[in-house]
């Protein structure tokens, strides 16, 4: 067999939890060949029982084939820093733990992560959503909550209900009007707070709203907790592409699946009705912006035209890069704005908004690439 035979066979091996192969995670990191002995390389990052479900995987179908003499499996774990790191877990009851990221700021990842978080909600899943940008809370915001959370009697805070969604932002603790004036190691405690001091209760799914960049809380969750994937936010333009590219790169690294990209502020539609001097309609038409765009004007004088503020084609060229799913393009929308800014997502409060249908679809194929 050659290394691309072995590859593909290989690829019938579904991560566990998952309904994506070992391959295309990028797991299996080398695969040599000796006459009648192959040994293979694999990089996870998983806890120790996943670790070894993979590797017996590996050994049995590459034995099952008959090709092979001797059939060598190796674990190669994921890069570590010079601190220690402790066994990777999860919270209590909780399935699956999707962050939602990006290595650039401004690209929108708290409106993606509320949707999404809502479109969960809406199609009957136990949901969390936290907060973890210790530097700037967008949560208090995006879902209009000025409230401060309870404690138990064993003294873990209780996240606050919102529409039967359990939320918790470090800006319900701090007030979102006073900034967060911490070194690197009091915001990785935190971060680890927020998990194993919180009473997060039986969830189908916690989404997380992380900071951007590359930092302490990112470093933190990679190497202390239990992550069932990440979906990365982009724009189209070049700028904010060559900063998510580290953010996307920094879980490959550590071996968090990236279950896909999306791509947020995807151009715009504009609409109208033209007239002329005289206030008559002008039908049949047709009318040109910034000598670039030019659209057809209908018998009702109204015309429709998409216009690319920043470029195109930015998140489908991050998710070929990466190898994995573009799981959708949100486009610019008032819509959209204005609900985040009055603390309603579109994703719960307008169900038949075309952004809404746009989040339910993203969360159809993130469903596909998990198992129960």
């Amino acid at each position: 067999m050659t290394k691309e035979q072995i590859l593909k066979l290989l690829s019938r091996i579904n991560y566990p939890g998952f309904n994506r192969d070992i391959v295309s995670f990028g797991m299996v990191e080398n695969v040599e060949l000796t006459e009648k002995t192959v040994r293979v390389t694999l990089k996870l990052a998983a806890e120790k029982s996943k670790q070894g479900e993979v590797k017996d995987l590996v050994s049995k179908t590459l034995e099952s084939s008959g090709a092979f003499e001797n059939v060598d499996v190796q674990l190669m774990g994921a890069p570590q820093s010079s601190g220690s790191i402790s066994q990777t877990e999860k919270p209590e009851n909780v399935k699956h733990i999707i962050a939602v990221a990006s290595g650039k700021g401004g690209v929108g990842k708290s409106t993606v992560a509320a949707n999404l978080a809502c479109s969960l909600l809406n199609k009957g899943y136990k949901t969390g959503l936290l907060d973890l940008d210790i530097y700037g809370p967008s949560l208090p915001i995006i879902l209009g909550i000025n409230e401060s959370p309870k404690f138990t009697q064993d003294k873990k805070l209780v996240p606050l209900d919102w529409n039967e969604m359990k939320v918790l932002s470090f800006g319900f603790i701090s007030g979102n009007d006073s900034p967060a004036i911490w070194r690197g190691p009091m915001v990785a405690r935190m971060t680890e707070q927020f998990f194993r001091d919180v009473d997060w209760g039986d969830l189908d799914f916690l989404v997380l709203d992380l900071p951007p960049g590359t930092g302490d809380i990112q470093l933190t969750l990679t190497q202390k907790i239990q992550i069932s994937g990440a979906i990365i936010v982009t724009t189209p333009q070049d700028i904010a592409l060559s900063d998510v590219r580290k953010g996307a790169d920094m879980f490959q690294k550590v071996n968090t699946p990236v279950l896909g990209v999306v791509e947020n502020m995807s151009g715009m539609t504009l609409k109208g009705t033209v007239y002329d001097s005289g206030g008559n309609l002008i039908k049949n038409g047709s009318i040109v912006l910034n000598q670039i765009h030019k659209t057809q004007v209908d018998e009702g004088g109204s015309f429709s035209i998409n216009i690319d503020l920043f470029k195109t084609g930015g998140g489908e060229q991050e998710s070929q890069r990466l190898g994995v799913p573009l799981l959708g393009k949100i486009p610019f929308s008032h819509t959209i704005m204005d609900a985040t800014d009055a603390g309603t997502p579109i994703s719960f409060n307008l169900p038949e908004n075309a952004g809404t249908k746009i989040f339910s679809q993203i969360v159809k194929q993130i469903e596909s690439e998990l198992t129960f």
